[in-house]
């Protein structure tokens, strides 16, 4: 009579094959975004960082009458993001604070280098190094503008 042959159950070679290419592109695009959201989060946790110790600075110029006594590492933390288990940011003062004016300086390091430093001064007056050159006076680096 007839054979009754059971149905085979499975995925065939080829529909792995698909399902592994579709992965792969998924992963091509989506972790380039990812590790660059990672890089603007710290960023911005770096710039709220510095935001705060620029508020810092004018208390304590309006207390002494100057920003002398301010001191990365302990008026300041000097690593950052301060709220971040792990430090992307080393966080100093180029120039010693004088009586008129400061200059602080976040640095990138670890994973986060290729950054560019970001800086605030006195003034409120932000740079950050887009291009990652050395030079915070190019055209369009007087902000902190996230792209």
């Amino acid at each position: 009579m007839f054979q009754m042959r059971e149905k085979q159950r499975g995925f065939t070679l080829i529909e792995l094959m698909i399902v592994v290419v579709i992965v792969a592109v998924l992963l091509a695009v989506a972790l380039p975004s990812y590790q660059n959201y990672v890089l603007r989060t710290n960023r911005t946790a770096a710039q709220a960082d510095m935001l705060a110790a620029a508020q810092a600075m004018e208390k304590l110029y309006t207390v002494n009458f100057s920003y002398e006594a301010a001191v990365a590492g302990t008026t300041f933390p000097n690593e950052g993001p301060i709220d971040a288990t792990v430090k992307r940011y080393d966080y100093s003062f180029p120039n010693d604070p004088n009586a008129t004016s400061y200059l602080m300086r976040a640095t990138p390091k670890g994973p986060q280098t290729g950054d560019g430093i970001m800086e605030i001064n006195h003034l409120g007056q932000r740079w950050w190094d887009k291009n990652n050159d050395g030079d915070v006076t190019d055209t369009d680096e007087n902000n902190w503008d996230r792209r």
